[in-house]
């Protein structure tokens, strides 16, 4: 059964920085896509970002494109989302997320969730306030 671990969340002040990270854990372990997404108190869960299994191309949401940045370390097993400049947004859970479908390209249509991902981590919770 494969798993999503996730870690790095906490506390952060407007303009500050934080880095996410997201293992998995389980049988198969490389070739998925990798997407990050959050969910804000009584909102709707938002696509942020997603890193394809082939070529790694990064694909983000306008409103975090500049700011975020999304890797992978294959030897790991592990996606990282670099968050810098952050806003201040309030509280919000950060969610990685992992897709099956062959190919890059498919990474838009998972940060706007016209495709389905596959797995899900439990989430972290992100602050980001002074």
């Amino acid at each position: 059964q494969l798993q999503l671990v996730e870690s790095g969340g906490g506390l952060v002040q407007p303009g500050g920085s934080l880095r996410l990270s997201c293992t998995v854990r389980g049988q198969r372990r490389v070739g998925y896509a990798r997407a990050g997404f959050r969910q804000a108190p009584g909102k709707e869960r938002e696509g942020l970002s997603c890193i394809g299994p082939s070529e790694g191309l990064a694909f983000y949401k306008e409103t975090v494109k500049g700011r975020f940045t999304t890797s992978t370390d294959n030897a790991e097993n592990t996606a990282h989302l670099q968050m810098d400049n952050m806003k201040h947004e309030g509280p919000g859970v950060y969610y990685c997320a992992a897709g099956v479908l062959p190919g890059d390209p498919y990474c838009p249509g998972y940060v706007s969730s016209r495709h389905r991902l596959d797995y899900w981590g439990k989430g972290n919770l992100v602050h980001v306030s002074s």
